[in-house]
């Protein structure tokens, strides 16, 4: 018999989810808001594109914040209700890639899409027990997703195993020239060293963030056992310190997201902002209120804290550190939601642009999950998987699924 020939197709047959700020083709993108209920691309995004390539299933359009920014919690004026955390009822997933996190930890999706420009890639991941990387700035196309931040936005994987998240980054990274914040690099080979260890690596470790914002006990407690484990391992691990605390980085990313933001959508404000929610609308207001000096500003002060940053990432293998300061909080109380959002360590590193990787380390005493954030070298991913790969082979974390 002859053999079968043609395109190699890494993903064949594996059925994902995207977050519903990724344009596709012919099925509608409302990314949650009455006023895009119309809006149905006539193309798709450049990462649905590849994956295509790769053989996956797109199984369907996953839930967020309206815009990904406006919550919908206080006014509950959301085009559709919110995602619910598959590790208890009534539960928040964390944001901004709400359906992305619930499908990938219910089991209804291999893999989902989501997009960070603070943390909502990495939030959503913490929150539901993922494995959620923020890639280098620049590695992924953005083009033909819907934007928040344009110099911030990131989408990337999150996905239940880091194999499979070093399998799905390696069909969607590469330069595009459709996004001229793509970087004409070669794409590394993920996967051959996936399973090469610790043993001689460097790694920095945040113990203290230098904030008054207390971390959970178990949340430390998780980060204190991955430390262990990769010193048993071989590795050595070092005490570091932020150049600044995370809610300075915090201050950045609202001022220059928030005017970004009313800038892009300036004209769906205008024509539609009647559709509205209350939240998304108020974000919009506040963007366009902001000072043109104090954006520049901003911006400058970035480049600054980006720098700084660098220096003290690009002098280990890789940083640990928390991601979310607690596990996931009741629907019931939107303070509580929003303080699951603000408590985190993520912004930093959209202001820097390094690879980020929110990874699971277990699950408290109600049995939610608790992670940690993984930080890497600009454009080594590779060694940021290589290392969560360690952790994770080491402990039987992905072993447990919610009770649906």
């Amino acid at each position: 018999m002859k053999a079968m020939t043609g395109p190699v197709r890494p993903l064949h047959g594996i059925p994902y989810g995207a977050k519903d700020n990724f344009f596709t083709k012919g099925l509608r993108t409302c990314a949650n808001s009455r006023a895009l209920m119309d809006h149905v691309p006539d193309y798709d995004a450049a990462i649905v594109e590849k994956l295509d390539e790769a053989g996956a299933i797109l199984l369907g359009k996953l839930n967020t914040w309206e815009y990904g920014t406006g919550q919908g919690l206080v006014y509950h004026d959301a085009a559709y209700e919110h995602a619910r955390n598959p590790w208890k009822d009534d539960y928040c997933t964390g944001g901004s890639s709400t359906g992305s996190g619930a499908s990938v930890a219910a089991g209804t999706a291999m893999f989902a899409l989501g997009a960070d420009t603070g943390g909502s890639i990495r939030s959503p991941a913490a929150g539901c027990g993922l494995q959620g990387l923020k890639p280098t700035y620049g590695l992924i196309s953005r083009h033909g997703i819907l934007p928040n931040c344009w110099s911030l936005d990131t989408p990337g994987p999150m996905t239940w195993s880091i194999e499979d998240n070093a399998n799905v980054l390696q069909a969607i990274a590469g330069y595009d020239a459709r996004d001229a914040a793509t970087v004409a690099l070669p794409v590394p080979d993920y996967t051959r060293g996936l399973e090469a260890g610790v043993r001689g690596l460097t790694i920095g470790y945040v113990r203290a963030i230098g904030e008054a914002i207390a971390v959970d006990e178990a949340v430390t407690e998780g980060l204190e056992d991955v430390v262990a484990e990769l010193k048993l391992q071989g590795a050595t691990v070092v005490d570091v310190s932020l150049p600044l605390p995370p809610s300075r980085y915090r201050e950045l990313t609202t001022l220059i997201s928030g005017t970004e933001r009313a800038t892009v959508h300036e004209v769906d404000f205008v024509e539609r902002g009647h559709l509205m929610g209350r939240e998304l609308r108020e974000a919009l207001m506040m963007g366009a209120a902001a000072r043109a000096v104090d954006y520049v500003t901003a911006q400058r002060r970035r480049r600054e804290l980006a720098v700084s940053m660098d220096a003290l990432v690009s002098r280990y293998d890789a940083i640990l550190l928390p991601c979310a300061y607690r596990t996931a909080t009741p629907f019931s109380d939107p303070a509580l939601v929003k303080d699951f959002q603000g408590r985190s360590a993520t912004t930093a590193f959209n202001i820097s642009g390094h690879p980020a990787l929110a990874m699971r380390t277990g699950f408290d005493a109600d049995g939610l999950p608790i992670g940690a954030q993984l930080v890497g070298r600009y454009f080594d991913e590779a060694m940021v998987l290589r290392i969560a790969r360690a952790y994770e082979r080491s402990r039987d974390w992905h072993s447990r699924r919610p009770v649906l």
